[in-house]
């Protein structure tokens, strides 16, 4: 046999291999969960430096939650500050108490939470 071909034939071998051991082993289900918030709302007015409840609906929980502690940020434009108004609770527990931080510029802000829908809410001195 000549020595191209024995390279050919290893070449699709390994590739056979490494398709093999690719293969998932078992598939896990994977929830998906975004609860809508209810409160605030779209015409709620937050005070810099105040402290408020985000209330969010829990009715539609999966039975299995994977990520289910939550953070809550403020977000302007494209700028997400860097430090969570809310961090470490428990996605279950359909509410959680936020204080706007001090430096915040008063303007039109969105509440942004990796696994909570995301509301608009205008702050003010």
């Amino acid at each position: 046999m000549n020595t191209p071909r024995l390279l050919s034939y290893f070449f699709i071998l390994l590739a056979l291999l490494a398709c093999a051991s690719s293969a998932p082993v078992s598939l896990v289900n994977r929830d998906v969960w975004v609860p809508k918030i209810l409160c605030p709302t779209s015409s709620s007015v937050w005070t810099v430096g105040g402290t408020f409840t985000v209330t969010w609906d829990v009715t539609s929980k999966p039975s299995q939650v994977t990520n289910s502690i939550g953070e809550i940020y403020l977000r302007q434009g494209d700028a997400t500050q860097s430090t969570p108004i809310a961090s470490g609770f428990a996605l279950a527990d359909g509410e959680v108490d936020v204080t706007v931080p001090d430096d915040t510029t008063p303007g039109l802000w969105r509440i942004v939470c990796e696994y909570l829908d995301s509301v608009v809410v205008q702050t003010e001195n």
